[in-house]
Order: C-alpha cells, then sequence, then structure tokens
C-alpha cells in the first residue's frame, strides 16, 4: 500500500508541474486518470501492480 500511494503522490506532483508548464492540458490529465482507472479493473491490473513493486524494490535497493 506504501508503493501505490507513494507512486500515486509522485504522478500526482509530475501531472501538477506539467499542468503548471502549459504541457499537459486539463482534458489530457482527465483521460490519463480515467484510463488508470479502467486499467484498474482489467486482467493486467495485478502485472503492473508486481511491476510497480519489483521497480520499487529495486530503486530502493540502489546506493548512493
Amino acid at each position: 500500500m506504501v508503493v501505490s500511494v507513494s507512486v500515486v503522490l509522485l504522478l500526482l506532483l509530475l501531472a501538477a508541474m506539467l499542468m503548471r508548464n502549459n504541457s499537459l492540458k486539463p482534458s489530457h490529465a482527465i483521460t490519463c486518470v480515467l484510463l488508470g482507472f479502467l486499467l484498474a479493473s482489467t486482467s493486467v491490473a495485478p502485472t503492473i501492480q508486481s511491476t510497480l513493486t519489483s521497480t520499487a524494490s529495486l530503486v530502493s535497493n540502489l546506493n548512493p
């Protein structure tokens, strides 16, 4: 749960920055959110979740 909250906050921050720089229009952001909700209800959702978990684990194990 911590990983998904962190990813959501990171993506929210990225979307806000893109919208502020006029690189992302609000309609595009809404489309991305709707796509996320649709993907969450499909059979590919567990694959996406495991990929995000693996990536977060890999990044957390990197030494600076």
